[in-house]
């Protein structure tokens, strides 16, 4: 299973982002196998202590949402793509003004347990 985490800044509803993640899947070509869910409390993750102190940084950093993938029979490091690629969508979506400051980074464990930021 391959899972993803996009993490980012916006002010629209999580509502509003939900309403528009069709159209965004659309433009950014997502595969329909790859499930996505817009998680607003960030404390809710259940996870290892590599991403609890992502989230942690995440937090400090005014991030309020966070945008997790999984895909069966693909590497996480593809999963990260693809949430980098919708995240990239949202910001040029209607959810930002125009002008508005993008803030958002996408995060995948490697093999050896350690996460890496997609470039």
């Amino acid at each position: 299973m391959g899972i993803a985490y996009g993490f980012f800044k916006c002010n629209a509803s999580k509502r509003d982002i939900e309403a528009e993640l069709p159209s965004l899947r659309k433009a950014a070509e997502t595969p329909s196998k790859l499930e996505l869910s817009l998680i607003e409390d960030l404390d809710s993750i259940k996870t290892d202590n590599g991403l609890k102190s992502l989230i942690e940084q995440a937090k400090l950093g005014m991030i309020n949402f966070v945008m997790k993938g999984e895909q069966q029979n693909i590497k996480n490091q593809t999963v990260a793509g693809r949430i980098g690629n919708l995240l990239n969508m949202t910001y040029q979506s209607t959810l930002y003004k125009p002008n508005e400051e993008f803030y958002g980074q996408v995060v995948y464990q490697e093999a050896d347990g350690s996460y890496s930021f997609l470039e």
